[in-house]
C-alpha cells in the first residue's frame, strides 16, 4: 500500500477534539472519516449509554475490537476511536499494524468544559467526573505511554 493511502486512527481522552480534527483533517486530505462509536450506534441501533446500560462496557469494548478489526475502509480513511478504544490489552499494537496513530491531548479544564453538557458520555456520566478523569487517563498511560504520539 502507497504511505500515502494509510489510515489515520485519531485516539485520546473523549473531548481532546478528535471529531473535530477528523473532520479537518480527511477534508484535506480527501480521505473518508468514520467515528468508531457512531458506527457502533449505528450498527447496533442503540446509543453508547444505552449500549453500557444493557449489555455493560465490557460487550461494548468487544465491539469496538471488532470495528477495528474489520468494521472499516483499509486505507485512505480517517477513524476517530472512541476515548476508551485504546486502553484495551493489544489495541495500540492492532491499530498500529493498520496505520498511523496519532494521540491527542487537551487539559482537564478543557474536557470538562467540552464534555459538560453531553450526557452520550457514560464514562464521564458519574458524581465527580474530575476523578474519573485522572483514573482514566493514569490508565491510559500505561497504554499509551508516549508510543503513540
Amino acid at each position: 500500500m502507497n504511505a500515502a493511502d494509510v489510515n489515520l486512527y485519531l485516539v485520546g481522552f473523549m473531548g481532546t477534539g478528535k471529531s473535530t480534527v477528523g473532520r479537518a483533517v480527511a477534508q484535506k486530505l480527501g480521505f473518508e472519516l468514520v467515528d468508531s462509536d457512531f458506527e457502533i450506534e449505528r450498527q447496533r441501533g442503540k446509543s453508547i449509554p444505552d449500549i453500557f446500560a444493557s449489555e455493560g462496557e465490557a460487550a461494548f469494548r468487544v465491539m469496538e475490537r471488532a470495528f477495528i478489526e474489520n468494521g472499516h475502509p483499509s486505507s485512505r480513511t480517517i477513524v476517530s476511536c472512541g476515548g476508551g478504544l485504546v486502553v484495551q490489552s493489544g489495541m495500540l499494537a492492532l491499530l498500529q499494524s493498520k496505520g498511523v496513530v496519532v494521540c491527542l491531548h487537551a487539559s482537564l479544564e478543557t474536557i470538562l468544559a467540552r464534555t459538560a453538557r453531553q450526557r452520550n458520555r457514560p464514562l464521564l456520566n458519574v458524581e465527580d467526573p474530575e476523578a474519573r478523569f485522572v483514573r482514566s487517563t493514569r490508565n491510559a498511560s500505561r497504554f499509551i505511554g508516549g508510543r503513540a504520539r
